[in-house]
């Protein structure tokens, strides 16, 4: 019996977008500082919210996968940039565990909320990097969820490292300028 086929498909903009970094992600900024334009860009672009994420090998820096938030844009609540970014990057390597063959990490241009906390140890990745912190996505008006207050250490009970405020004011300059802009927030 053949597996159905899911496709998650990124606003138009993203590969052209990527185009302009090449393939140099040696850094955690460098990977952040992608993640962070990717949500700049999509509130320029009005395809969703301020928050962009990606997939890449620990290791290598290799891109194994981009997602940006698309709530408001396909009208669904779960597709937040981090949890495109683990689909996607699930999809293409054709597993549902991250990691399995190489040590993966998910970069984020924001903490996550509750429910992409929940999907983090799910998908496979050994490590988290995040930008702005959750009082900048509250202070925008979003809702983040019930987390617990020892979630990085929870993480870290299941051997995944959480690495915060890598360009925390960069990324968090950006939900500043979507909420003063007017843009909308969903579930705040």
């Amino acid at each position: 019996m053949a597996k159905p086929e899911f496709r998650l498909e990124l606003p138009g903009w993203v590969e052209t977008y990527l185009g302009s970094y090449g393939d140099k992600f040696d850094s955690s900024e460098s990977r952040m500082r992608l993640a962070v334009g990717l949500s700049r860009r999509n509130i320029e672009e009005g395809t969703g919210g301020p928050f962009g994420a990606a997939i890449f090998a620990r290791d290598t820096g290799r891109l194994i996968a981009t997602g940006v938030n698309m709530v408001t844009s396909l009208g669904c609540s779960i597709w937040h940039a981090e949890m495109a970014a683990i689909a996607r990057a699930q999809m293409r390597l054709r597993t549902y565990e991250l990691g399995r063959d190489e040590p993966m990490e998910l970069v984020s241009s924001c903490e996550p909320c509750a429910m992409c906390l929940g999907a983090v140890p799910w998908s496979g990745v050994s490590r988290l990097i995040c930008g702005a912190r959750d009082e900048d996505a509250r202070a925008a008006g979003f809702d983040e969820g019930a987390k617990p207050a020892d979630w990085i250490d929870e993480l870290a009970q299941r051997e995944i490292e959480v690495i915060r405020d890598v360009l925390r004011n960069e990324a968090a300059a950006v939900l500043a300028d979507y909420a003063a802009g007017g843009g909308e927030i969903y579930n705040g």
